[in-house]
C-alpha cells in the first residue's frame, strides 16, 4: 500500500485533492496533515473521514521534530505539499508569518523527507504546489511559461518563490526526487470567503458592498478547483522528476468584468432585477505592489500529460454559486468561526 502525505489537506484546494485521492486510490493510504489555522476546515471532508484509507494528522509543518517523527512512523512514499499561507493582503500585513510557513515549513518537510528517503529514493516523490504569482506581472501581452524568470512582487509570492528554490536545491544537492507546479487563481466549492469570488457571493447575498481594488482592470487567469485537483493527480502519477508544470485555465478575466458577470449570475439566481447587484460595486484604494496581469501558458501539461480544463469559466462559476447558495450553513459557520469547533467535536 502506497502511503501519501498531503499537507494542507483541510484547506480549499487540499480538501479537493484529498477527496480525489481517497476515492480514486483505495490501494493508497492518504494522510491529511493540517494544523487547522483559520482556513483549515475539516467539515470540507465529512464525506470521507470514515474511509479506511484515510487518516487525519493534526500537526504544524514548522515543527521539525514532529515532521521527522511522522515520516519515521508512517513511512510516507510521497508528499503532496499544499500547506501554505496564501492570501496576498494578509502577507502585506504580516510577512513574517508567510516566511515561517511557506519557507521554513517547506524546509522542515524537505529535511524530513531527505532523512527518511536518502538510503533509497526509488518510488519516492516530493510534489510541491506553487503559484503563478512567483513570476511577477505581465503587460498586456505574453504568457507565463515554465522558463519565465521569477520576479515576485508581494511578500506572499516572494515566500512561495523561495520555497520553490529550496525544493529545486534539495533535488540538485541531495538527489531528492521532486516535481513542482505553478497554478493560476482557483475558484470553486469550500473556498474561504476572504478570496474574491466567495467573498462577493456572500456580500451580494446580504446586499453588502463589493470592494474592488483600484480601477478593477487587474487581470487574472481563473481555474476551477476540481480541474486543478485532477491536474495534481496527473502530475503526481505521471510527471517527470525535476520538472515544473504550469497549470492554468486559458481563461483571463479583468476583475471588474468578473465581478459584473458574478453580479449578473447572482441576480438571476436570487430573482433580483437585472443590474441590482452591480449597484453594490465600490472602488477602494489599491493595495501595494498589485500585479497588473497573470496569464498561464499550460501547453506543457496538455502536451505531456493530456490535461486541460473540463469546464468553461461560466459553467464553473454557476456550479460555484449553486454550491454556496446550497451550503448556507457552511458559509455561516466559516464567517462566524464556528467551523473551528468541528475538530474538537470529532477528534476530541
Amino acid at each position: 500500500m502506497k502511503r501519501v502525505l498531503i499537507t494542507g489537506g483541510a484547506g480549499f484546494i487540499g480538501s479537493h485533492v484529498v477527496r480525489l485521492f481517497v476515492n480514486k486510490y483505495p490501494g493508497y493510504h492518504i494522510y491529511n496533515l493540517d494544523t487547522l489555522t483559520y482556513a483549515g476546515n475539516l467539515e470540507n471532508l465529512k464525506d470521507i473521514e470514515q474511509k479506511k484509507n484515510y487518516s487525519f494528522l493534526k500537526a504544524d509543518i514548522n515543527d521539525v521534530e514532529e515532521m521527522d517523527k511522522l515520516f519515521q512512523t508512517h513511512q510516507f512514499d510521497g508528499v503532496i505539499h499544499l500547506a501554505a499561507e496564501s492570501h496576498v493582503d494578509r502577507s502585506i500585513t504580516d510577512p513574517l508569518a508567510f516566511v515561517k510557513t511557506n519557507v521554513l515549513g517547506t524546509l522542515s518537510l524537505l529535511e524530513a523527507a531527505k532523512k527518511q528517503w536518502q538510503s533509497d529514493f526509488s518510488g519516492k516523490r516530493f510534489y510541491h504546489i506553487s503559484t503563478d504569482e512567483v513570476y511577477g506581472t505581465l503587460g498586456e501581452t505574453g504568457l507565463f511559461t515554465e522558463a519565465t524568470n521569477y520576479d515576485p512582487n508581494s511578500p506572499y509570492s516572494a515566500s512561495k518563490a523561495s520555497s520553490d528554490h529550496f525544493v529545486r536545491a534539495y533535488g540538485e544537492t541531495y538527489g531528492l526526487p521532486y516535481v513542482i507546479s505553478n497554478c493560476s487563481n482557483n475558484y470553486g466549492p469550500n473556498q474561504f470567503p476572504e478570496k474574491l469570488i466567495p467573498l462577493f457571493i456572500n456580500n451580494i447575498t446580504h446586499k453588502q458592498a463589493l470592494p474592488v481594488y483600484g480601477d478593477g482592470n487587474y487581470t487574472r487567469d481563473w481555474l476551477y478547483v476540481i480541474d486543478h485537483a485532477v491536474a495534481i493527480d496527473l502530475i503526481f502519477q505521471q510527471g517527470k522528476n525535476r520538472e515544473t508544470y504550469n497549470i492554468g485555465g486559458f481563461n483571463e478575466w479583468k476583475n471588474i468584468d468578473l465581478v459584473k458577470l458574478l453580479c449578473q449570475k447572482m441576480d438571476e439566481k436570487l430573482g433580483r432585477a437585472a443590474g441590482e447587484s452591480e449597484q453594490l460595486i465600490t472602488f477602494v484604494k489599491d493595495r501595494p505592489g498589485h500585479d497588473l496581469r497573470y496569464a498561464i501558458d499550460a501547453s506543457k501539461i496538455y502536451r505531456e500529460l493530456g490535461w486541460k480544463p473540463s469546464v468553461t469559466f461560466e459553467e464553473g462559476l454557476v456550479k460555484t454559486i449553486d454550491w454556496y447558495l446550497e451550503h448556507e450553513t457552511w458559509l455561516k459557520n466559516v464567517t462566524s468561526g464556528d467551523y473551528q469547533k468541528y475538530y474538537q467535536k470529532q477528534y476530541k
